[in-house]
């Protein structure tokens, strides 16, 4: 019998019936609730562990070093969703453990918030709608003149499958689309709809920059201060990726000195921020507690992606979406010692 560990909820409940009708699985839900010691007990003698973001997980049961010592069955730690910066990859793939994501499935959900920040903010429908709550009326409708989308340039850091549905849908509004991502052949954009450009030039020349990265040791920090400044007045930056990608102290700067138009944030290194956090003072900043990627369509992609992707692990199949493959040999040897039977080459 296959022991998957999961805490607190699957993302839909079709997951938890797919799995169900997937032979001979047990699926054991732990809380954070209970006491660690409890919840380990369940977790050493497990073969999958099907894990929250970073967010909503204590660090103490963040996939890494300790948790593989301690499961010597471990097969493969998935994820919810695309982001897996608290999964130590480096760790697992020595220890033949599988990584696995559901890029992807939140791509249609977290592209639409970017473009719903980008409309809210350029037509100036946040900043209008803060204005009428209040009892003053020192106002007109003039002084909240905005702008359109309409042949505007979209700047999109990371041309993965959210940047790249950005780009498609921002042609609606006849936007012109450059990227930056140095993992990307020129193929790769000309088949995602964007021109190849650098960082530098990107920042400079957008008038939206949109950031859509992973976490990694390469990107935290990338957008600081003297990124922000490059920026041109009148350009507007979100991001709905992950907290740390960009200086939130840098951010808070530019806006109060009028450097940049306008912001549009769903990310924060502390989530939620604090209800005083410098940023939220302003009106031309959009903050959103990181559910960009939480509607009930990518919520539903999540749970059914990731049961079938189980089901293709405790087969012994090769999972479409598994970020180290490099572990493979490993884990093809565990795998047999483990569930008795070769892996499907």
């Amino acid at each position: 019998m296959v022991k998957l560990v999961y805490f607190e909820k699957w993302m839909d409940p079709i997951g938890l019936d797919i799995l169900s009708a997937g032979g001979d699985i047990t699926v054991q839900q732990l809380t954070f609730s209970e006491k660690p010691a409890v919840n380990w007990a369940q977790l050493t003698s497990a073969h999958g562990y099907q894990a929250l973001p970073s967010t909503e997980t204590p660090e103490e049961f963040y996939p890494g070093q300790e948790m593989l010592l301690r499961c010597p069955d471990l097969l493969a730690v998935s994820v919810s969703g695309a982001g897996y910066d608290m999964v130590d990859v480096e760790a697992c793939t020595q220890a033949g453990v599988l990584v696995v994501n559901q890029t992807g499935a939140n791509s249609e959900s977290v592209a639409q918030h970017a473009l719903g920040l980008m409309l809210s903010l350029c037509k100036q429908i946040n900043q209008t709608d803060r204005a009428i709550h209040r009892p003053q009326r020192d106002w007109t409708r003039w002084d909240y003149t905005g702008d359109e989308l309409t042949g505007r340039t979209l700047g999109i850091i990371g041309l993965g499958q959210i940047g790249r549905r950005l780009a498609e849908i921002s042609k609606v509004f006849a936007m012109n689309v450059i990227a930056y991502d140095p993992y990307l052949s020129d193929a790769d954009f000309a088949e995602r709809g964007a021109t190849s450009v650098s960082l530098d030039t990107l920042l400079a020349t957008a008038d939206f920059v949109s950031v859509h990265c992973p976490l990694t040791d390469e990107t935290r920090g990338m957008i600081g201060d003297q990124e922000f400044r490059a920026m041109k007045p009148n350009a507007i930056f979100i991001s709905t990726a992950r907290g740390g990608i960009h200086d939130e102290v840098a951010l808070e700067s530019v806006i109060a000195g009028n450097a940049i138009a306008g912001a549009g944030v769903d990310v924060f290194v502390t989530e939620p921020p604090a209800h005083d956090h410098p940023l939220l003072k302003y009106d031309n900043v959009i903050a959103s507690p990181h559910n960009a990627g939480v509607t009930t369509d990518c919520l539903f992609n999540m749970g059914k992606w990731s049961a079938e992707q189980w089901l293709d692990i405790i087969a012994g199949r090769r999972p479409p979406r598994y970020k180290n493959p490099d572990s493979w040999g490993r884990y093809a040897d565990r795998y047999k010692r483990i569930m008795g039977k070769p892996v499907v080459e």
